[in-house]
């Protein structure tokens, strides 16, 4: 920054020089250096500084809130809201060096620091804390790892990072609608499910002898869908992409393994990105608090994912197409005193559970003025026997998207309907639906 400013001086000098032989109105007078002087100091305060010159450093990330509007029957409320952990307000730094042409070494540093996490609010929680931290207004590591890259052989990462399995299914989503519109109930996750005379849905109690309250995070298959939704301690590989494929394999924990294949191209005025992976937790049985099931964190379980996005690009009508398939083996505290055990529905008498989840995208993608795309869609999602083997979970929901261009946003309003159904847990008189209306924007940086 030295060598910038004494290069500053010599222009500055140089232009004075040069309008020195004009007229005394081009004189630019005593003060133009010590003014230009003052402007690179300026710059050199604001200036984000690396450790070395070796190593790059890139920071990127976004900021994320939403207003959602909640009525579950029998109370409404509205909440502000971060749009919940692992999709909320983060900030990545990412760093890379040439060690020899063709092979390079990095590290990324990912931190969540969300003022309310929507996954963790409820019908008495209007300030989420997080689901891995303990108190509102949380800042917490998603992602510390380090890797080395070839460009023939691939890259390999080694710490803190996304498994090949994370989200696998909806990342193949290039609508743009991605973070309000995907197979999680991120927005509702915590929020217990109503009975229609008041009383909230129970399962079982747990080891203190309490109720377990049925929340729609738990009332399908994991979230639904968000299986192995969180970043782990892996080694992690990544195969170079040929013709459109690209492959990954992780493993870690004790014991998690996973890999994925993927395909991303254009054919015929049609973009398709596909994807497959299937992954494995034996890392013992507990269950979080409220049910909320995190396989990779405690289950024995086997998870397979399928997605499948296309658009076609002249017109911007598009499709998506989730699947998931999620097997628990005992032990299962969460769903031990289940009314409902029997082979005939896919949840056995051990506590075994074999659930499969659907979720059904479409909409177009269209820029009909300069702001950005606009993105209506509609949605529809289906778990089943993810509570019980009589239960099933299902939403259906629709929304806009506006991209704007100009300030790297989104913004979005969306409506969904959910809906529970089980004879047992239910009783007579059914379960409460619950409404969502949700206004939200996103910011990137």
């Amino acid at each position: 920054m030295r060598k910038i400013s004494l290069r500053a001086l010599a222009a500055a000098g140089l232009l004075a020089g040069g309008f020195a032989s004009g007229a005394n109105a081009a004189d630019l007078g005593g003060n133009c250096c010590a003014d230009l002087e003052e402007r690179v100091a300026e710059l050199e305060a604001t200036t984000v500084r690396k450790g070395n010159r070796k190593v790059s450093l890139t920071i990127s990330g976004w900021v994320a809130e939403q207003v959602t509007y909640w009525d579950d029957g029998i109370e409404s409320n509205t909440y502000v809201t971060g749009v919940g952990t692992t999709l909320g307000t983060n900030v990545k730094f990412t760093g890379e060096a040439t060690i020899v042409p063709g092979w390079s070494a990095g590290y990324v540093i990912h931190i969540e620091a969300d003022g309310s996490d929507g996954d963790t609010t409820n019908q008495f929680n209007d300030n989420g804390p997080g689901l891995f931290a303990g108190t509102p207004n949380y800042v917490q590591t998603l992602q510390s790892f380090w890797f080395l890259k070839s460009d023939h052989y691939g890259k390999v990462g080694i710490g803190l990072q996304s498994s090949p399995s994370d989200n696998a299914a909806i990342l193949v989503d290039g609508s743009g609608t991605l973070v309000p519109a995907n197979w999680v109930a991120f927005d509702v996750l915590n929020f217990g499910i109503r009975n229609k005379n008041g009383g909230f849905v129970t399962n079982g109690v747990d080891a203190n002898g309490d109720p377990i309250v049925v929340t729609w995070g738990a009332a399908g298959a994991c979230l639904p869908g968000d299986c192995y939704g969180v970043p782990t301690n892996i080694i992690r590989y990544d195969t170079p992409t040929w013709r459109g494929f690209s492959g990954s394999a992780s493993w870690g924990e004790d014991d998690i393994w996973d890999v994925a294949l993927r395909y991303a191209g254009e054919h015929h005025g049609f973009k398709l990105a596909a994807t497959i992976t299937y992954g494995e937790s034996t890392d013992g049985g507990d269950v979080r608090p409220g049910g909320v099931i995190y396989p990779g964190f405690g289950q024995d379980s086997q998870y397979t994912q399928v997605g499948v996005y296309l658009q076609h690009v002249r017109t911007g009508i598009f499709g998506l197409v989730n699947y998931g398939n999620y097997q628990l083996d005992p032990p299962n505290v969460y769903n031990s005193n289940s009314a409902s055990n029997s082979e005939d529905n896919n949840y056995y008498d051990d506590g075994s559970i074999d659930s499969d989840v659907w979720y059904f995208k479409v909409g177009v993608r269209n820029k009909w003025h300069p702001l950005g795309a606009t993105i209506p869609y509609a949605e529809y999602q289906r778990s089943d026997d993810g509570v019980t083997g009589d239960s099933e979970f299902r939403w259906w929901g629709v929304g806009i998207v506006q991209e704007i261009d100009a300030a790297a946003m989104s913004v979005w309003l969306k409506y969904r309907n959910y809906e529970f159904e089980d004879k047992n847990l239910c009783g007579y008189y059914g379960c409460e639906d619950l409404d969502e209306l949700t206004f939200g924007g996103l910011i990137n940086f």
